[in-house]
């Protein structure tokens, strides 16, 4: 596995092929595209580019979404498999566990401290008298429902208006995969075909991956303007200092904490950050872990080195139970916020319970929906009002943005600081190649391929 592909020489009569223009430069210029696409249509009130912008961006995330399921359980079940091949399977899944745990306490310690420092409630000028507390809450026994599947592909079905509509639980899927793995391990020689078809599906699937990621300039385009073209600074400014307390909490998480880790285990940080980046950057516009998932398990593996029997189930259990910006750094900025609007004071024994929903409440809402719920648990769980969510919905996109990113950077973060305490990681891989020119992934069917994903250096 290596990152860096050789062009072939002119003395061998094979003509170099062109230098194209590099990917992360197109999702630079689809940014910028984005961006001023949707301050037109915000400017201007260009009702039907908003419109076109929101589907091109939502339309992105749903082919992304629409191949997790097979993705997840196929790698999962493939992984199981060959981790007869690792030693310590058990130790390397409770290890991935432990330092989930560790990176959430340090960033919800980050967050109390911003929170205590700038009182970001009191600066507030908000009126709390017409809060509503939000429909979809959180509780502790959700992590016992979502984690036992409700059918063989975990799959939800809702009704509406406009008729029903299937959703996915990824906890459920990592439980099926690994369920299906261990059976298929135990069934022995009789199971050969059945795993065959799974890698087959996985190739498969792996390049319809491929195909979806190379339209990613056009996806961030119209995610990035349909969220410039929908917010603008009268929703954020009676909330500024909130707004400014997440983005900066995830900041430090981002480029503070987890350099420091990385630094701490003989790795470069710059190089993580390199091979990391297109995964964190698509986060950042997409504002979905599980939309992201495919990208993220191409760059842990493809980038950063990490063995893809491990990472198959580390990527995709850390896609919904690893959430530092909104398990961590959210949730105690917002309780904080919260707590001074309506006038509580919260004590040390709050801090505390904080700090405990933090690091083990992310798992409770593993199968339900984003940081709302995250946070609707917090409140509940120190007696806050849960009218103050009400409050907080309007800019929730806008934070979303930078938490989904944080958190996306702690899925690839853990797997690789796991693979590197194990003998999992392929240095090589990890630190051969250029920086400016670290792949996400090659055509993994076309062994003549030469074009990388690329991220500046």
């Amino acid at each position: 596995m290596s990152t860096s592909v050789t062009e072939p020489s002119a003395d061998r009569g094979v003509t170099p092929r062109r230098a194209r223009f590099p990917f992360w430069a197109q999702v630079l210029l689809g940014l910028v595209a984005g961006i001023a696409l949707g301050f037109l249509a915000r400017t201007y009130s260009l009702d039907w580019l908003s419109t076109t912008l929101s589907t091109v961006g939502s339309t992105f995330v749903s082919l992304l979404r629409v191949i997790v399921v097979p993705l997840v359980l196929t790698a999962i079940i493939v992984s199981i498999a060959n981790l007869r091949q690792v030693t310590n399977a058990a130790r390397l899944a409770v290890q991935t566990l432990v330092w989930f745990a560790i990176t959430s306490l340090i960033s919800v310690v980050i967050g109390i401290t911003i929170g205590l420092l700038t009182n970001p409630g009191a600066r507030a000028t908000i009126d709390t008298a017409g809060a509503e507390a939000p429909s979809t809450q959180g509780t502790w026994l959700d992590f016992l429902s979502s984690i036992v599947p409700a059918n063989i592909l975990g799959l939800q079905a809702s009704s509406s208006d406009d008729g029903v509509s299937l959703s996915f639980n990824v906890l459920q899927l990592v439980v099926l995969g690994i369920a299906l793995g261990a059976a298929a391990l135990a069934v022995g020689e009789k199971a050969e075909p059945f795993l065959a078809f799974n890698r087959s599906v996985l190739e498969i699937v792996q390049k319809l991956v491929w195909w979806v990621i190379r339209l990613a300039p056009i996806g961030t385009a119209g995610l990035i303007g349909r969220a410039v073209a929908n917010y603008g600074w009268d929703l954020i400014g009676p909330l500024a200092v909130f707004t400014a307390d997440v983005y900066i909490g995830c900041a430090i998480v981002l480029f503070v904490l987890y350099p420091v880790l990385v630094k701490a285990h003989g790795l470069s940080a710059r190089r993580y950050f390199a091979g990391a980046w297109p995964a964190i950057q698509f986060a950042f516009v997409s504002r979905s872990s599980v939309g992201t998932l495919p990208l993220t398990q191409r760059v842990v593996t493809r980038n950063l080195g990490v063995s893809p029997d491990y990472a198959s189930f580390a990527v995709p259990f850390g896609a919904t139970t690893k959430m530092d910006g909104c398990a961590a750094i959210y949730p105690a900025l917002a309780a904080i916020t919260v707590a001074q609007l309506f006038g509580i004071e919260l004590g040390l024994p709050q801090y505390l319970l904080i700090a405990f929903v933090s690091v083990v409440g992310s798992a409770a809402t593993a199968g339900l929906t984003g940081a709302v719920v995250m946070l609707t648990l917090t409140l509940s769980t120190l007696g806050l009002p849960l009218e103050g969510v009400g409050l907080l919905l309007a800019i929730d996109p806008i934070l979303d943005m930078m938490r989904t990113a944080t958190n996306v950077a702690g899925q690839a973060l853990v797997p690789l600081i796991v693979a590197k305490r194990n003998g999992l990681l392929d240095e090589q891989v990890y630190n051969s190649a250029n920086v400016s020119s670290i792949e996400v992934d090659r055509d993994p069917s076309d062994s003549a391929s030469q074009e990388k994903i690329a991220v500046p250096a």
